[in-house]
């Protein structure tokens, strides 16, 4: 099988290897690495893993107990099964919203268009953490929120939202919003209207139609959209801190504690390359329909 080695897709494609390999490979072959090792108390705080012996013979000093521990503690069970319950509900839930809103962009008008995705992208605009942060000053038991309906007499007692679950996932789908809207558009903004224009003059009604030719020819950019809010907020670590209460444990929240709070090192290496191996699927699914997508 011949080749084509030619230079100018070399210097396309070096770029963005080089970045893949400095700040991905890299650190996870390190982290990997620490993840077989003990803690110590000294500076790293973990054992060598690869040393060489007097003799200078390589010796290998593996040890698995980081792993057999997170099967052990139910912590780390339940911060990831909350997690994925979390990052779930929260991808349906941005689905369910992202869905209408870019299913209206993409049949507006083409002068419209642009303001309308401007809209969307405006968050992008400011600081992620601001953004929280100003979330936070809505939903409080004191906040604006709670200040316009009791204003208007719709509820006698502030609704407490912060510190509950419902923050948390208000938090995500609030940030995460247009990364469900934006690949959406662009799968439905493509699509052909003669073929809705043939359903109907075969008879097809509007909604029919719509589950018969829109619906399915969108999957590739619900996939993308719903990859792009899971993958995220299944991480997530800002949201759960500053909205969320002591049970909302996040995964996130819990490599902060082994690090910075326990630092325990091996431990927390161990959560990472787990947590990474679980994210595998979604991130294989991701890159199989969007694939799929630039092709079209």
């Amino acid at each position: 099988m011949h080749l084509n080695w030619r230079p100018g897709r070399w210097l396309i494609i070096l770029p963005p290897l080089l970045f893949l390999l400095v700040f991905f490979l890299i650190p996870f072959l390190f982290a990997f690495k620490i993840s077989f090792a003990e803690a110590v108390p000294r500076v790293p705080p973990f054992t060598d893993v690869i040393s060489f012996t007097p003799e200078h013979h390589l010796r290998l000093a593996v040890h698995l107990g980081n792993y057999r521990y997170l099967l052990t503690d139910e912590v780390y069970g339940v911060a990831y099964l909350y997690s994925l319950r979390t990052a779930f509900l929260s991808t349906l839930i941005c689905l369910l919203i992202g869905y209408p809103m870019a299913y209206a962009i993409a049949r507006s008008p083409k002068s419209s268009q642009n303001v309308l995705l401007l809209i969307i992208m405006l968050p992008f605009w400011t600081s992620f953490l601001l953004r929280v942060y100003a979330l936070e000053g809505i939903i409080r038991d004191n906040g604006f929120l709670n200040t316009v309906l009791l204003h208007l007499g719709l509820i006698h007692h502030p609704l407490h939202i912060m510190r509950t679950s419902l923050a948390v996932y208000i938090g995500i789908v609030y940030s995460y919003l247009p990364f469900m809207v934006l690949p959406l558009f662009a799968t439905l903004e493509k699509l052909d209207p003669t073929l809705l224009e043939a359903a109907g003059d075969l008879g097809s009604t509007p909604r029919r139609a719509f589950l018969d030719i829109t619906l399915p020819l969108s999957v590739p950019g619900m996939v993308a959209g719903s990859m792009l809010v899971f993958i995220p907020a299944v991480g997530e670590f800002v949201i759960p801190s500053l909205l969320g209460g002591p049970n909302n444990l996040m995964i996130g929240r819990v490599l902060w504690d082994e690090f910075f709070g326990n630092h325990d090192w091996p431990v927390a290496a161990a959560v990472a390359i787990a947590f990474l191996l679980l994210l595998v699927g979604p991130i294989a699914i991701y890159q199989y329909y969007n694939v799929r997508q630039l092709e079209t």
